[in-house]
């Protein structure tokens, strides 16, 4: 696969970072760990205060944050609720939040929620939907936006395109980012046939402004994106081709269920990290005369 230089949508390469989840909050304001950002789901705090509101708060006045939701939905047929975009709006803003992401999926129609991420149609008419849906929620935010590709269990009848193919037109038309989820790209690999190597060829790697990585349930038959479990040898191969391309980005190391200790997710942050500095490296020297390609 030829490598290319991305410039992850504009946006800082913060390095590697772990998703800010409850049992861990205390000892992380406590103990200050070395790293380089954290992820917030908006969802599990924009609608409440007290406590889990200031826990949050105190946590971005130390360390750089991102945020990555689960609730908009953005190819629904329903329009995004400008209520929930404007209190999206108000935590990012209370944080400074230094961009917001959420899924390329839908989950809601006539006024009913599936509250799940369900894949989208790859055709042209899905592209102008999602992407004008996607320029109306980053004119409200005010914020880069990023949308991730979602582990799917099937392709939907009546696809015109590749799921890559369908990713790269809607991050042109809504000139969006991707968040680029290689965990997603192998469970889909293993549960739809599709080739993960062409998916990582056909996105524009210049728009991938973060990653994530995660552990999934491999029942034989399907695989599950649990967020609960280590990384794969076979994700973490993934994940070298794709900084192959980006160069150097943020990732973010997601363990979201049987959530380990502290100690065990930073652990694990830690090999993501060495297999991302070593990918550096190596692009380093292996350019003419060491410098950058």
């Amino acid at each position: 696969m030829a490598a290319t230089r991305g410039a992850n949508f504009g946006l800082p390469a913060l390095g590697v970072g772990i998703g800010l989840r409850r049992p861990h909050v205390a000892r992380i304001l406590a103990e200050r760990p070395t790293v380089p950002f954290f992820e917030f789901c908006p969802e599990n705090v924009m609608d409440r205060g007290g406590r889990a509101r200031r826990d949050l708060l105190a946590v971005a006045g130390r360390y750089p944050v991102v945020s990555h939701g689960v609730g908009l939905g953005i190819g629904s047929v329903d329009p995004p609720d400008p209520g929930y975009l404007r209190r999206l709006r108000r935590l990012l803003d209370e944080t400074g939040a230094l961009w917001a992401s959420d899924h390329l999926c839908w989950n809601r129609a006539d006024g009913r929620s599936s509250n799940d991420l369900l894949p989208l149609p790859f055709t042209p008419e899905a592209v102008r939907h999602t992407a004008a849906r996607i320029r109306e929620v980053r004119d409200a935010l005010e914020r880069p936006f990023l949308v991730e590709n979602i582990s799917t269990y099937t392709v939907l009848p009546g696809a015109r395109m590749s799921e890559g193919e369908f990713t790269r037109a809607v991050l042109e038309e809504a000139d969006c980012g991707l968040l680029l989820d290689v965990n997603n790209v192998y469970v889909n690999w293993r549960n739809n046939g599709s080739d993960p190597y062409r998916f990582l060829a056909e996105i524009p790697a210049e728009r991938i402004g973060q990653m994530h990585v995660a552990g999934h349930d491999d029942r034989g038959h399907v695989c599950v994106d649990t967020h609960g479990a280590p990384v794969r040898d076979e994700v973490w191969e993934l994940f070298r081709a794709a900084l192959e391309l980006t160069g150097p980005t943020s990732v973010l190391l997601e363990w979201d269920s049987n959530i380990p200790p502290l100690e065990r997710l930073l652990e694990e942050a830690a090999t993501c990290r060495a297999i991302h500095d070593e990918v550096l490296a190596a692009a380093v020297a292996g350019a003419p005369d060491g410098g950058e390609r």
